[in-house]
C-alpha cells in the first residue's frame, strides 16, 4: 500500500512530497486512509518553525521538540484500513475523527484526561506524523471518535478549530445566556465560535474584525454585531454595544493589537481568553489585575473529554454553519498560501482519497 504526504523538510520552503510503503500498526496502532484533513492557521507557525513572542523575539519549536521531516495536519478523518493487534473497539471499513491532541498518556494530566495539557506532547501533525498525506498512523484506538451522521470534509475541523472553540467558550460559560460575548477574530475558529456560541446558549454574540469580508461571514453564521478592529473607537464601540463592558471577551488572534484590544473592552469583573497564536507580547498593569478584578487566561485546543462532548453538541444541533472549501492534495501549498494572504473564509479541507 503506497502512501503519499507532504512534508516540512526545511522551513519556510516548500513542502516535499514524499512516496514510501504504508506502515503496517502495531500492538495497539491503527492505520487510517485519509478523507479529509482540514488546513490550520497553526501550521504556518510550525512550517515557518516559530512563534512570535514580542519584541523581535522568537520561540524556536525546532527546539521544543519538533523534528523534520514532518508531514502537518492536525484536523483529520480518515477510514481504518488496517489494525494492530491489540488494537480493540474499531474495525476495518469504519470512519473516524482524530484526537491529535496526544500526550505522554502516563502522567496524571493524561490520566485526568487532559492529554492537550501534557508536558511531553506527541500530538499528530506536530510532533508526529499527521495527514498532508493519503494515510497516517494513529498510536491508540482512544484517540479515534466516531462522527455520526457527519460527512468527514464536515467533521476534520471539530478535532482542532471545533474544539478549540468549544473549550474556550466553556472557560466563558456561565456568562454565555445573560451577557454579551465578545469574539475578536473571524477566521476558521473564530466563525466556529460564533455558531457554537449559539448552539451553547449564547443570545448576544459580537465580533471583532479587520476584515469586512469575515465581518460579513460572522453576521451570516449568526453574530449579533460586527465592529472594525481597525476602528481608532473600536473599544468605544465595544463598551456602547455591551452596555459599559463586556463580561467575556475570547481573542481567536492572539496579537499585541488584539489581546490589548480585549483587555481595554472588559468590564470590571470580567475575562479576557487569549486562544490565538498570531504572537507578540501584552503589557498589564499588574494593579490592573486586582483593581478591575480581572481574568486573564489562556485556552489551548480541547481535551478528550470535550471532543466527545462537541461531537455530541453537533450530531444532536447540526454542524456549525462555517464555509468549508475542499481542495485536492496536491493543492496543500496553494492552501497554506492563501491562509497566509488571508484570502481563506471559513476552512480549507484537503481530500486526500480524492
Amino acid at each position: 500500500m503506497r502512501m503519499r504526504s507532504y512534508q516540512v523538510c526545511e522551513c519556510g520552503a516548500p513542502l516535499r512530497l514524499a512516496e514510501a510503503e504504508a506502515p503496517t500498526p502495531q500492538g495497539s496502532e491503527v492505520l487510517l486512509k485519509l478523507l479529509a484533513a482540514g488546513v490550520c492557521h497553526s501550521d504556518l507557525h510550525i512550517w515557518d518553525g516559530y512563534y512570535e513572542v514580542g519584541g523581535g523575539r522568537k520561540l524556536n519549536l525546532m527546539e521544543r521538540g519538533i523534528k523534520l521531516p514532518l508531514t502537518m495536519g492536525h484536523e483529520n478523518v480518515g477510514e481504518v484500513v488496517a489494525i494492530g493487534p491489540d488494537a480493540k473497539g474499531v474495525k476495518v471499513g469504519d470512519v473516524r475523527l482524530v484526537n491529535p491532541w496526544i500526550g505522554c498518556g502516563d502522567c496524571k494530566v493524561c490520566r485526568r484526561g487532559d492529554e492537550n495539557l501534557c508536558v511531553k506532547p506527541q500530538s499528530l501533525g506536530v510532533y508526529r506524523q499527521g495527514g498532508y498525506s493519503t494515510h497516517m498512523l494513529v498510536p491508540h484506538t482512544r484517540h479515534l471518535f466516531d462522527i455520526g451522521q457527519l460527512a468527514p470534509r464536515d467533521a476534520a475541523p471539530l478535532a482542532c478549530s471545533g474544539v478549540t472553540a468549544y473549550s474556550a467558550l466553556k472557560k466563558v460559560a456561565a456568562t454565555l445566556k445573560d451577557e454579551p460575548v465578545v469574539l475578536i477574530g473571524a477566521g476558521g475558529v473564530g466563525l466556529m465560535g460564533v455558531t457554537l456560541a449559539r448552539k451553547m446558549g449564547a443570545r448576544d454574540i459580537l465580533v471583532v474584525d479587520i476584515d469586512p469580508a469575515k465581518r460579513e461571514a460572522a453576521l451570516q453564521a449568526g453574530a449579533t454585531r460586527a465592529i472594525d478592529g481597525a476602528a481608532p473607537d473600536a473599544v468605544k464601540q465595544i463598551h456602547a454595544a455591551t452596555g459599559g463592558g463586556a463580561w467575556a471577551v475570547i481573542d481567536f488572534v492572539g496579537s499585541s493589537q488584539t489581546a490589548n484590544l480585549a483587555i481595554g473592552a472588559i468590564v470590571k469583573g470580567g475575562t479576557v481568553v487569549v486562544v490565538g497564536l498570531f504572537g507578540g507580547d501584552v503589557t498589564v498593569p499588574t494593579p490592573f489585575l486586582p483593581l478591575r478584578a480581572m481574568t486573564l487566561r489562556g485556552s489551548y485546543v480541547g481535551s478528550h473529554g470535550e471532543i466527545a462532548e462537541l461531537l455530541d453538541l453537533v450530531n444532536r444541533t447540526g454542524m456549525p454553519q462555517v464555509p468549508i472549501r475542499t481542495r485536492a492534495l496536491d493543492e496543500v501549498g496553494a492552501a497554506l498560501d492563501d491562509l497566509r494572504a488571508g484570502k481563506v473564509v471559513g476552512r480549507v479541507v484537503l481530500t486526500p482519497a480524492g
